[in-house]
């Protein structure tokens, strides 16, 4: 079913590369794209524009459709941070109200939300507690428990600010679950889906996430510097913008019209100049890969090329940080006894790319990989030493 041919994926030439979890590489066809726009404008400057209108319209309904929605609540961001400081520094909280979190979460999920405690926000983190019976974490981070959450969320709850799946354990939250819970309790629920768009499910509307944040670089494969942001109409409607421009304004480019008159939709958050050759590359990837892949596809694929390197992995020297199938993801998580660190560099002489955190080993392979190269994967990580 995947075209998974190295002409597409040349990084297959040179490695096996198992790091999709932190700076995945650019999709061939993506790098193409954006060199075109650049080089239009190198060949036309400013003429060249008129030609490249229809890549916002198909980047925002590409990725509208991987998370099952429509094109009016997806905007172009830089990061994940800057999509979660938005959305965070817009929202009308009001002293005595309060965010739940989560102790391990990614600083670009953490900060946004710990900058409301200047505004008499309290910020509560849900403890670290392994939901893998057995496993030793030794201090590393593992994942937290629902029945926390609910012993903290009261009526003052406002928010609920988790990421989809923890980047060092590998954790996948139930969004559905999760969804379920904040509708009942009329909580608004922020994902950072930065460790599980282009590998995951992800459905806001369905389950009633009120905003989904990701970087573009990860299992998306696309440019370093670009993200998604999506935002539920209902939650546009509370959030004051905190960062004003013309690319956010319905008069356009009439920039004389100085009338506060912003979009009511993902444009909201397209406050200034974007990256072109940025959203030319996220475009093509969408059409080509998340268009032409039910993402279901994707992560069973994922979850079939993770067991074949289990089943050949020596699992005395490493112990895999294994969650039941509602809380499993797109990163196999390895506690090592000797120095992780050492030991990607380790893999990475062999060709192997792998990264560590927090202690970890994070093996994290994408759909194109081919079988051959998860068993010889796993016979380099039983031959180092």
């Amino acid at each position: 079913m995947f075209e998974k041919d190295v002409t597409l994926f040349p990084v297959k030439e040179r490695y096996c590369f198992l790091s999709h979890c932190a700076v995945s590489p650019l999709y061939v066809a993506a790098a193409s794209a954006a060199a075109g726009f650049q080089q239009s404008l190198v060949e036309s400057g400013v003429t060249a524009l008129a030609s490249f209108g229809d890549l916002l319209p198909r980047f925002r309904n590409g990725i509208g459709s991987l998370l099952g929605t429509t094109a009016e609540n997806i905007s172009f961001v830089h990061s994940t941070a800057e999509a979660l400081c938005q959305v965070a520094n817009g929202y009308p909280f009001q002293p005595g109200d309060q965010i739940v979190s989560y102790i391990h979460e990614y600083p670009s999920n953490h900060y946004p939300w710990a900058l409301q405690q200047r505004r008499g926000v309290e910020l509560i983190l849900l403890p670290d507690r392994c939901p893998v019976e057995g496993f030793e974490p030794v201090g590393r981070p593992t994942g937290w428990l629902l029945a926390d959450l609910e012993k903290v969320c009261g009526p003052r709850t406002r928010v609920v600010a988790v990421s989809h799946v923890q980047f060092a354990s590998g954790f996948a939250a139930d969004l559905q679950e999760l969804g379920a819970f904040c509708r009942e309790r009329g909580i608004d629920l922020i994902v950072d889906a930065a460790q599980s768009l282009g590998c995951l499910p992800i459905y806001p509307e369905s389950w009633n996430i009120a905003a989904v944040a990701a970087s573009g670089w990860k299992w998306l494969m696309g440019p370093k510097g670009a993200a998604v942001l999506y935002t539920d109409p209902r939650l546009r409607e509370k959030i004051s913008p905190v960062l004003a421009g013309p690319g956010m304004m319905q008069q356009q480019f009439d920039y004389l019209d100085h009338r506060w008159n912003p979009f009511g939709d993902g444009r909201l958050f397209e406050y200034s100049t974007i990256a072109w050759d940025h959203v030319a590359a996220f475009a093509v990837i969408a059409e080509d890969i998340f268009s032409r892949y039910p993402i279901e596809s994707i992560r069973d694929e994922v979850f079939r090329l993770q067991d074949l390197f289990l089943q050949r992995l020596d699992r005395q020297r490493y112990r895999p940080l294994l969650f039941d199938r509602s809380h499993r993801s797109g990163i196999i998580s390895l506690a090592v006894d000797g120095d992780a660190v050492q030991l990607a560099r380790k893999l990475v002489r062999e060709t192997v790319i792998v990264t560590e955190r927090a202690g970890y080993l994070r093996v994290a392979p994408h759909f194109y990989l081919d079988d051959e190269q998860l068993v010889q994967a796993a016979d380099t990580f039983n031959r180092i030493t």
